[in-house]
This record gives C-alpha cells, structure tokens and sequence, in this order.
C-alpha cells in the first residue's frame, strides 16, 4: 500500500516517524524540540509548525501517501474571523485556571451536572476551562475569539493550506469538555456558558475519514490527542487497560460505551477507533517513589527499587497512602499520605522502599477497580513510563493488579498511532481497507508477566492497604 507518517506534537517536541503502510515497521524517524524554553502556558502555535519542519528536514517525508497528526490534549487555540490566533495557545495543565473550574463546576449546577452533560468534571487543564479564564481575565481577547481549534486541530488545518473547513476527531473533541462522547456532539450552551458567547467549532469526523489532500495530493487523516493515538499505536482493544507511571498516574481502558460518572472519578473520553477510553487519575505515582528515594537517601529509583527487592512481599506489615499531594482517586484534595504499621522489626529502609512501591501500585490498582466497578473489563494491564522497566515494579505490579501485566519497549507510540490512522485513511480511499476495521498492524514489542503463584499473596497486599485506606479515610470511594 505504500509509505504512511505520523507526526506526535508533544508539549516539548515534535516527532515523526515514517511507516510501512501494511505491517506498520518503522522506516526512519525524524525529531526536533519545539523552540520555546522551559515549558510555558502560553505559546505561539507557530512553534509547533517550527520545530514540524525541522523534524521532517533531509527529505524524511518523501515517497509519503499520507500523514496522521497527534497532539498534546487540552490546548485551546483561540482563532479570529480571520482565521489568525487572537492570543498564543493556552496549554498544559494550567493553574491559572483552577478559579475558572471551580466557576465553571458551580454555574452548571456541580459534578453530577458537567458528568451528565459530557462525561467528565472542568479540571484546570480542559480547554472549557481556559475559554472561562480567557473571559475572565482577558475580556478584549474572548470578544474577538470567533473559532475554537485544538492543537491537532490547528496542525491539520495549516497542512491542508487553512481550508474554510475546518475538522477535528471524537478523541480530540471529548477532551475539550463542549463535546459529549455519549451523543456524540457538541454542547455549544458550555461554550457560550464559558466564553460569553457563541464561537464556530471544527466538524468531528469518522475514525478513518481524511480531513483532506494538501495541494500536493498528500492525504491528511483526522488525527487525534496525544492519549488516543498512543493507545491505537499500541493496539489496545477491549480487555485492555493501559497505567502509565509518570510524577501522578492515569489508568485508562477501552469500552464500549461512554461512562458518566457522578464523582467525576471517571474522565469520559472518545478513542481514535470508535470506541471510548475512560481515565482515572491518581495525583501521586512516581512522585511517592522520588520522595521515598530523597527520605531513605537513595541515589536514584533504581537503587530504591533495589533497596525494596530486600525486603518481601507485605513490607513487614508497612502500608504507605500515598496521598502526598492530595489525591483525585479517592477525592481526597486536602489529605497527606499516611504510614501504617511501624513495629520495631518493619523499621528498616527496605521495608519503607517496599512500601512506597506497593502504595503507588495499591493507588492505582484502586483506579482500576474503579473501572471495574463500572463493567469495564480489564483482562490484560499495559505499563507505562519509565518507571514500569523498574524490577520492585514488575515483581508487584501483576499480583497487586490481578491480572497479566504487559510492559511494552519504550517507543513513540502516539507518533505510531497517528501513522496506523493516516494508513486507514489512505487504505479507506484506495478502497482496500473497511472504514470499520483499521489496519492490523505488529503489536508492540514487550515483556508479557504474569500474577502466576504471587497472586493470593498480592491480593492480600491489596486488602491490607485496603483496610489502612478505609481506616483512614472511612468511605472515601462511596462519598
């Protein structure tokens, strides 16, 4: 079928990788950092456009048919009639927006009402919530606000050459907190509800639908965030979860249908397939490893990884919460963590190192059973991060989830899947490929482990940490 790119836009940097359009094996690869110090919340998308073109310097996209674009989530790049960018992007996890979220949760009548209305709760970093701040804080700029695009939104749009249509995708438009996965459409009543008026949206269309040819005749595909297209670059599928270990942690699965979440636990998101990916988010993953390591003066994660191999399974009866930044799973804002357990013969530094893994594990094994808990089947656990190579990881991961645990090799997963959707595309216009099926590409490269005999003694791990959580925190899952 030919050779197909796909571009990630990542807050730092911009990578691609160039594929073969039918096993999906990557032929070269290009990469440049965006050229913008430090990672700030506003940035001229001109950037993104920058480093795009270094990256695909020394002739990296000849012979290409066609390009898929993933993006970092949560950008909001506000457009004028004319098309040019009324203010620089407002990006990341902004917490110049908390106030704005917290207006936003109360004027629509709480969690309940925003989990209803799209599926997930106005944090800081959704777009909705920055469109608040904008007319909050910068009055003039909303005014002129007329189009709304995310970042993939605004990449697709300039590779096409600025067309009067404008497209984006259901994953993409289901973080942006205006756009419900469960009926599939807008809710324009949240933009104006935001910005103070009315503002023209991108048309979402279908997972292998192209959002058109440049002049060239390059097919440019839907493209989708950042999440989405790692979780179709890894080829997860029902059954499947992917926890990605980063300073906080997420847990994410494939369902078959959008979940409303009154707790606003759940985050409802849209996948790049046709299918939806509801999150949890835990505040502290590898964080609570860094402080453990700083506490017991361990060089790095791996001598603390090696420090908590000594010690067994249980920690010597140490149970660590690890709520040391607050917590979102449970909603536990104001908490700190907790350490249960100390006896004499448990205070040792392997048995704290032990600890601090199994605490970190324990908080997101409880976000998967809050997938659970709503009928999503989890059957087989990918592992993210750079933290899912370390062994005190992979000895408890398996038992403390009970399930099969997959850690994939490290790879540009969401360049991969922004390739495996522009194959689609291309394949759907061929005529060779089903707008329902995409293509079947090689999984990912990784190491399979297995709960095996750990899995009873894991399970009591669990239900240890459990009874500290519950003790602690007396029915912090059923408020």
């Amino acid at each position: 079928m030919g050779i197909v790119a796909g571009l990630d836009s990542s807050p730092d940097f911009t990578r691609i990788v160039v594929c073969d359009a039918d096993s999906g094996a990557v032929l070269r690869q290009g990469y440049a950092p965006h050229p913008v110090e430090g990672r700030p919340s506003d940035i001229d998308p001109q950037a993104w456009l920058l480093s795009l073109g270094e990256a695909a310097g020394g002739g990296l996209l000849e012979g290409v048919q066609a390009i898929g674009v993933s993006a970092q989530q949560n950008a909001l790049v506000p457009l004028d009639a004319q098309g040019n960018t009324v203010r620089p992007a407002l990006v990341g996890g902004d917490k110049r927006a908390q106030v704005a979220g917290a207006d936003l949760l109360d004027a629509l009548g709480g969690r309940e009402a925003w989990a209803q209305a799209v599926g997930s709760v106005p944090q800081a970093a959704a777009p909705v919530t920055k469109l608040r701040w904008l007319a909050k804080n910068e009055p003039e700029n909303a005014r002129r606000t007329a189009v709304l695009l995310q970042a993939h939104d605004w990449l697709v749009w300039q590779l096409l050459g600025r067309p009067v249509r404008r497209t984006t995708d259901r994953g993409g438009a289901s973080s942006t907190g205006y756009w419900s996965a469960a009926t599939g459409g807008y809710r324009p009543d949240l933009v104006e509800l935001a910005l103070g008026h009315q503002a023209m949206l991108p048309e979402v269309i279908g997972p292998s639908e192209a959002a058109g040819t440049t002049p060239e005749g390059l097919l440019i595909s839907a493209g989708t965030g950042e999440t989405m297209a790692a979780a179709f670059g890894l080829g997860i599928g029902l059954g499947d979860a992917v926890v990605s270990l980063g300073a906080s942690g997420s847990v994410m699965a494939v369902h078959p249908e959008a979940l409303a979440d009154q707790s606003g636990m759940i985050t409802s998101l849209a996948d790049a397939t046709g299918m939806h990916l509801p999150v949890v988010t835990t505040l502290n993953a590898v964080r609570t490893l860094r402080g453990a390591a700083e506490l017991l003066g361990a060089a790095d994660l791996d001598a603390l990884s090696d420090l908590a191999m000594k010690s067994t399974p249980g920690a010597h009866g140490l149970v660590l919460l690890p709520y040391l930044e607050g917590e979102r799973t449970p909603n536990l804002p104001h908490t700190a963590g907790t350490l249960a357990g100390l006896r004499r013969e448990s205070m040792k530094p392997e048995h704290l190192a032990r600890a601090a893994f199994e605490g970190m594990l324990c908080g997101l094994g409880d976000a998967l059973d809050v997938l659970r808990g709503r009928g999503v089947d989890v059957r087989r656990i990918f592992l993210l991060g750079q933290a899912a190579e370390l062994p005190a990881v992979q000895a408890s991961a398996p038992s403390l989830f009970g399930a099969q645990v997959v850690v994939p090799q490290p790879a540009d997963y969401a360049a991969i899947g922004a390739a495996r959707q522009a194959a689609w595309a291309l394949g759907v216009s061929q005529g060779t490929l089903d707008p329902r099926t995409p293509p079947a590409w090689q999984g990912a490269a990784a190491q399979v482990l297995e709960p095996g005999d750990e899995l009873a003694v894991g399970q009591a791990v669990r239900q240890q940490f459990t009874a500290v959580r519950e003790q602690t925190h007396p029915g912090a899952f059923h408020s």
